[in-house]
């Protein structure tokens, strides 16, 4: 007599959970990988914006008068906007700066804030 020797549905079943199992823990890491870069990405490039922002300010002839502004900008292949807040300090020949750069995103009209950086000014 000849016996099949095979998987049980009860074994199969128990592989197919386990593979699942791991499918989605796999999916989940995959998933964090591509928030993780996509948040560094956005940090470095709202990073370099607010560096090129301050070396603007200190390329001028003059002391920024106290003020705030926000422009957009493309840089990379996204819109940004970058405010500049230029206030006054205790020592009438420095100002503080704040550059604060947000990220506009897809199908929504206000941006969402990505990185802020301050900064002293003096006269030269």
């Amino acid at each position: 007599m000849k016996t099949t020797r095979g998987f049980t549905l009860l074994e199969v079943m128990i592989a197919l959970l386990v593979f699942g199992l791991i499918a989605t823990a796999a999916a989940e890491v995959g998933s964090q990988y591509i928030s993780s870069y996509e948040r560094v990405r956005d940090k470095t490039l709202a990073g370099w914006l607010s560096d090129n922002r301050v070396n603007e300010l200190r390329l001028l002839e003059d002391l920024p008068g106290i003020s705030e502004n926000s422009d957009d900008r493309d840089y990379g292949t996204y819109r940004w906007q970058v405010t500049t807040v230029v206030q006054g300090t205790a020592e009438p020949s420095m100002r503080r700066v704040e550059v604060t750069v947000a990220r506009y995103i897809d199908g929504q009209t206000e941006p969402v804030p990505v990185h802020t950086m301050s900064a002293f000014l003096g006269e030269k």
